[in-house]
């Protein structure tokens, strides 16, 4: 599959270098957004809610966390970290939904991982230093490409290309031993069509909570073919992590008696991956009218997490119970290696028409295939009955084909109103086996509508309505668990967009109307997955503002809230050996309110103070609205400071950045979970319903400091 990929990539790009004609009428390409993700991005004549940020806005924070803590501050965005200080596994919520209900792509290349639909950005340490703007759609956003986007989409773009050849060297440093490396180069343009740029980084940190330590490796490479009417990028980039698991959290008594302790104890339970990307891109103006575009990739990516596991049963990982002297051995101490190793390869299209941007076409697609081995090996046992070297005490598949074809279009009615009308049809064919099930062979057909219209009122204000359709396949978690359904969305929204020189207000309702909703219980499996399970009906109805205000020359704010009312229609659960209906409840981890807020001072033009806020209302951790399980509200501000100094000896420029997060000491949690089980009385025989909860305490105040040299 490799040479495949490194024969069809040679083989593109020496056709379109060497045997394209140039067109009379020039096209110069300069930015990106115009090439790699036009199919699936929108502009703010678009009936879609969406905020975006740019390199510019990454780099000032940009000191070592990952990109969900980066991604804070946007518009109804809830964060958290396992490990407490925003290096190691992150997670993302948009209006209350998880990172696998969030489609993200990168250059419009599908990221999520196709079985388990997460993100995981522990595998890509330090993408953001590699990333020219990110936009977040939220709801369910223009159709793209991988997974159905439930709760949003997001899009990266990677590194433009460069003009001129540059350097950078940036290292930062901060609490828990937290250290970060980046070497950056481009060669800017030779001979006007050409430029290779790459990247090389190492994060390491120790963790607010113990032992919760993370290193992390990765690097970028691309090269860049650019002509009047062609634009071809091949990307190679990666990553390498190795972190020691702090996946399930502390419970409430740990928490109140230390809340940076972990429970682990052995000195190598540690969850160790490699991830490769590959990627090649070919955009053509084919004359006035019509562009187009293609991509090819591949993703192999393979690891493991190591565990120690106590008084283990012979039977669950197929040994024969042994005899030593009069004694019958059933059970051992071990340490076990549970793997992944998978490929992920496919194909995405677009053809584009354009007609003075009063009618705009595009036709696009994707066929993308999975196939991933899941197997577990004991590699240490107190006692090692029968088994031999590296036997495989389970060994399951994954496979996984995607199809989509889209079309989309908008119309320039008038000069006050813009028609936009989205069809997408795609195709899903899932096989695999577990230790969980025996097999799974399911196929599904999703056609998902989305239209909407703008309309103009002046020069400053514009108005928008949309609606749109969105169908989801199970994940293999959810298949693991039970027998799940396919759900759907009906997503509507209502917004009004108002920009002049001093403001820029985005103000939406959204109204979502779920069926068979995949919700997360609150419970997490035996690897740190969240559990979730089909409820009938479901909706989430929320009002979402940002803005930001010009108060004078130097100084700036960007406030955002978000308020909702989420909720199970009818809900029913098991309490007590009987399934009770609990009315209405609340879906979990959806907080009523979210607000944000950034506070940007400019004393000097080369001086930048920016004081960062937010609050995370109360939120429950299951469905069922119990006391037990619901978090805390919190209220956390972060400061940061950036100075430029330019032309200096070192380097052309030198940047200077420290970054104090949780400037006021709060100790809070962000994430958790919650369970609930059947027990039986030892007494009476009777059946009754026991509960606990467990925590992800977030760290108090901490610091990062960095200096950036471009030379």
């Amino acid at each position: 599959m490799k040479n495949l990929f490194a024969f069809l990539s040679l083989f593109v790009l020496t056709v379109s270098m060497f045997s394209q004609e140039k067109q009379q009428d020039s096209i110069k390409i300069n930015n990106l957004d115009e090439v790699l993700v036009k199919a699936v991005r929108v502009n703010s004549e678009s009936p879609v809610t969406h905020s975006n940020l740019s390199k510019k806005e990454i780099s000032k924070r940009n000191l070592g966390q990952d990109i969900p803590i980066l991604m804070n501050y946007m518009p109804n965005v809830v964060t958290t970290s396992d490990a407490g200080a925003g290096v190691g596994y992150t997670g993302i919520r948009v209006r209350g939904s998880d990172a696998t209900r969030v489609n993200v792509t990168i250059n419009g290349i599908p990221y999520n991982d196709a079985e388990s639909m997460g993100t995981y950005w522990v595998d890509l340490p330090d993408f953001s230093s590699s990333t020219e703007s990110l936009q977040l759609q939220r709801g369910v956003g223009t159709s793209t490409n991988g997974a159905g986007a439930f709760g949003a989409s997001l899009n990266l773009l990677t590194d433009a290309i460069a003009q001129k050849s540059s350097a950078t060297l940036s290292s930062s440093i901060g609490s828990y031993n937290t250290f970060k490396n980046t070497l950056k180069f481009t060669t800017g343009k030779l001979n006007e069509h050409f430029e290779v740029a790459g990247r090389l980084s190492k994060i390491t940190s120790d963790g607010y909570i113990d032992r919760a330590s993370s290193d992390l490796k990765s690097y970028f490479l691309q090269g860049s073919y650019v002509d009047d009417n062609t634009l071809i990028k091949a990307l190679a980039f990666g990553g390498f992590e190795e972190t020691y698991q702090a996946w399930y959290g502390v419970t409430a008594t740990q928490l109140e008696e230390n809340r940076r302790q972990n429970p682990y104890t052995y000195d190598n339970e540690v969850d160790h991956y490699n991830q490769d990307h590959y990627q090649l891109h070919w955009n053509q103006k084919l004359n006035n009218n019509w562009s187009s575009t293609i991509a090819i990739h591949y993703t192999y990516g393979r690891g493991y997490y190591e565990q120690f596991k106590e008084n283990e049963d012979f039977s669950d990982y197929g040994l024969a119970e042994i005899t030593i002297g009069a004694e019958t051995i059933n059970t051992t101490d071990l340490i076990r290696r549970k793997w992944l190793e998978n490929d992920f390869y496919g194909t995405t299209f677009s053809l584009n028409y354009s007609n003075n941007d009063d009618f705009n076409l595009t036709f696009g697609g994707a066929w993308n295939y999975y196939e991933g081995s899941h197997f577990g090996e004991i590699i240490w046992a107190q006692y090692a009955s029968d088994s031999q070297i590296r036997q495989r005490y389970y060994d399951n598949f994954g496979h996984k084909s995607d199809f989509n074809v889209y079309s989309k279009a908008k119309y320039q009615v008038n000069d006050e109103l813009n028609l936009f009308a989205d069809l997408q049809i795609r195709n899903i064919n899932y096989n695999a086996t577990s230790v969980d099930f025996a097999e799974v062979d399911d196929s599904f057909s999703f056609f998902n509508p989305k239209a909407g219209v703008t309309y103009k009122l002046n020069n400053k204000n514009n108005l928008y309505l949309s609606y749109a359709r969105a169908n989801r396949e199970p994940n293999r978690t959810d298949y693991e668990n039970g027998n799940p359904k396919p759900e759907t969305l009906n997503d509507f929204e209502l917004g009004w967009r108002l920009k002049n020189s001093k403001s820029n207000i985005n103000t939406n309702l959204y109204y979502m109307r779920y069926k068979d909703q995949l919700v997360l219980t609150g419970a997490i499996d035996n690897t740190g997955a969240p559990i979730r399970a089909n409820v009938g009906d479901s909706y989430r109805l929320g009002l979402e503002i940002d803005a930001k205000f010009k108060l004078s020359n130097q100084l700036s704010i960007q406030p955002n809230i978000a308020i909702s009312d989420n909720k199970n229609i009818k809900y029913s659960s098991s309490w007590d050996g009987e399934i009770v209906n609990l009315g209405d409840t609340n879906i979990a981890f959806s907080p009523n309110l979210v607000f944000g807020n950034i506070l940007e001072y400019h004393p000097k033009e080369n001086l930048q103070i920016d004081l960062l806020s937010k609050y995370v209302g109360e939120q429950f951790m299951a469905n069922i609205d119990n006391q037990n399980s619901k978090l805390d509200a919190y209220f956390v501000n972060d400061f940061n400071i950036n100075y430029e100094i330019k032309s200096a000896k070192i380097a052309k420029t030198v940047v200077l950045s420290l970054l104090i997060n949780n400037i006021f000491d709060t100790e809070y949690v962000s994430n958790g979970y919650y369970y609930t089980y059947d027990d039986t009385w030892s007494v009476a025989g009777q059946t009754t319903t026991l509960d606990g909860a467990g925590y992800y305490p977030q760290a108090t105040r901490n610091f990062l400091v960095g200096a950036t040299l471009k030379f």
